[in-house]
């Protein structure tokens, strides 16, 4: 059996390990567009969804050009700094509520105007808050009076599955936010995510069951989120 030393040794692993580098590079160059349009696309899709437009992945971006062709940003005192379309979606949502969670009054979000099938306009806003493990985040969607809930969507980045991963698996925990309200007369109420609430109640649902940090979170998120739209709200349903 031939024997190498170490130098032998060495020299091949340095080789290997920059060859294996060089080759990684490369494939994460190529693939990173792909990444980004699929990162696009599921963007899309949320969107949709919460617009009560349901699309496979793959048809999200034709069906967003087609129902969502118009698009906002807009500042926490509800004034109106963009109508650039692209530029809306392309918002850094992470950095900006981060930025408005700080006290930065020039913090700006996307509102998404999505226009269903029956000719109907949802208005669309993104939210995002922390759970047990990790972030969360996701979209909710008024209808024209600015207060009733079409749908929502929501997404995480490490949830428990089958526990508080239930905010985006389970269909029927999202079913409860339909016709709810955010707002009592004139009064910003959000909706919250309550244990043992039942169908009664217009400005609460039933909390996860096993998850009750998760639903604190989305509880949470919704207030902090919904509330920094509230000004703009009220100038459309003036």
């Amino acid at each position: 059996m031939k024997k190498f030393n170490n130098t032998y040794i060495f020299i091949y692993s340095t080789v290997l390990v920059v060859v294996v580098a060089a080759i990684l590079a490369i494939v994460a160059v190529v693939l990173k567009p792909f990444q980004q349009e699929n990162m696009k696309a599921e963007q899309m899709q949320m969107i949709l969804s919460a617009a009560n437009i349901e699309v496979e992945r793959a048809d999200a971006p034709a069906k967003y050009e087609q129902s969502c062709k118009k698009a906002l940003i807009v500042k926490a005192d509800g004034s109106v700094v963009s109508e650039d379309r692209v530029a809306a979606f392309n918002i850094n949502i992470k950095d900006q509520y981060k930025q408005y969670k700080s006290g930065n009054k020039d913090a700006q979000l996307p509102v998404f105007v999505c226009t269903q099938d029956n000719g109907a306009e949802v208005y669309v806003v993104p939210v995002r808050g922390a759970g047990l493990w990790d972030d969360i985040w996701g979209y909710v969607a008024l209808k024209g009076d600015m207060n009733t809930i079409e749908s929502v969507v929501f997404d995480h980045a490490g949830e428990t599955p089958g526990l508080g991963g239930n905010i985006k698996d389970d269909p029927n925990f999202r079913k409860q936010f339909v016709g709810k309200t955010i707002f009592e007369g004139d009064d910003f109420v959000s909706v919250a995510v309550q244990k043992r609430v039942g169908d009664k109640n217009p400005h609460a649902v039933d909390a996860v069951t096993g998850a009750t940090l998760t639903s604190n979170g989305v509880s949470d998120m919704l207030q902090k989120g919904l509330n920094f739209y509230v000004p703009y709200f009220k100038t459309l349903k003036k």
